[in-house]
């Protein structure tokens, strides 16, 4: 049984919750609070298996709860917020405080929505269960790649060079890439990520990168040519192929339908470009559930590329790179904090 304890100001949402989560039979509804002071006590005495915690509440906020609570006693967590401009900005810091997922809910009409997305969050808390919580990165000031950042300088070796790295992710994986990237120097391969994540939320999660890397960072639009010190996210809510045109690469950003229960899909960026390249190319697979990008990644794996999984130890969900693994799909196993050094040899290869 998953003990599930809930935190949110809203009587409604209590209660709602509690009947959803009791029809369940792997979830037991383990208690709830309506604001993090009389939580904290509570959690103390019974830690949960999971906590489902909404943001705005009075006396102390969400965010703030998650992050004292992820450096005295971890417990993975669940953030149920209003995708609200604010409300995203504040869940994509709360991802990065180490919460395990978000659930997107609205302002109105919350009874009826929690009842209709019912399938959505017990999975996000099943998902969870099975996390291993890890501490937030510490915050950082928005214009520190001021500093840092230097213009790619447009010469022979930036216009030839074209290696393409790509990236896919999921549960685990916001924390994850910030790692990577904030580790990359302002010239480094271009990169293409898919990372599962809510429409609203991929262009802020962008933008929050993009003002503490080095790497210029963007939500893809259709168009937009990968080139070195670029980092092209896919959005949230399309799917993201990678076309090669005259030696260059460029993102073809498109609506279809869900692969592998996922849009964007990891699968459908790899196997994009095992259609595109030569095999002078980087693929890696960080922590996620499921299996998305596992196919792809094989195919790219026996066309030559090279290809990186992230391992169990440092991955908040051993997933998406244990199935690349089973399929053969994998060159190399290595840890969280190996990977951008990883990278830097690739691109040193010539």
């Amino acid at each position: 049984m998953i003990k599930v304890f809930v935190v949110d100001d809203s009587a409604v949402v209590r209660q709602t919750l509690q009947m959803l989560l009791q029809d369940d039979a792997e979830i037991e509804f383990a208690g709830a609070a309506p604001n993090p002071l009389i939580a904290a006590p509570m959690l103390r005495k019974n830690k949960p298996d999971v906590l489902l915690l909404d943001i705005e509440m009075p006396g102390m906020d969400g965010l703030t709860f998650l992050r004292q609570q992820m450096a005295e006693c971890p417990i993975p967590t669940v953030i149920c917020s209003s995708l609200s401009t604010e409300g995203s900005r504040v869940a994509l810091d709360a991802l990065a405080a180490g919460a395990v997922a978000v659930v997107a809910k609205p302002r109105l009409g919350l009874k009826q929505f929690l009842e209709d997305s019912r399938r959505e969050l017990v999975g996000a808390l099943k998902t969870a269960a099975r996390a291993k919580p890890r501490l937030g990165s510490a915050p950082r000031p928005a214009a520190a790649s001021a500093s840092v950042r230097q213009a790619v300088v447009p010469g022979l070796h930036a216009l030839s060079v074209n290696k393409p790295v790509v990236i896919g992710s999921s549960t685990g994986g916001t924390q994850a890439i910030e790692q990577i990237l904030l580790s990359l120097p302002s010239d480094a391969p271009g990169i293409a990520i898919v990372q599962h994540m809510p429409e609203k939320f991929t262009a802020m999660y962008a933008q929050r990168l993009d003002g503490i890397c080095a790497m210029r960072i963007k939500e893809a639009r259709d168009g937009d040519r990968l080139e070195r010190g670029v980092v092209l996210i896919a959005p949230g809510g399309q799917h993201m192929q990678l076309r090669k045109n005259g030696g260059q690469y460029y993102a073809a950003v498109a609506d279809g339908p869900p692969v592998n229960r996922h849009k964007p899909s990891v699968d459908v960026l790899f196997k994009s470009l095992a259609g595109a390249t030569n095999g002078d190319a980087l693929a890696i697979m960080l922590t996620g559930m499921g299996d998305d990008g596992a196919r792809g990644m094989k195919q790219l794996h026996d066309l030559g590329v090279r290809t990186i999984a992230q391992d169990e130890a440092s991955c908040v969900v051993f997933g998406m790179p244990k199935e690349a693994i089973k399929l053969g799909a994998v060159d190399q196993v290595m840890p969280l904090d190996g990977i951008p050094a990883a990278i830097a040899q690739f691109d040193a290869r010539g």
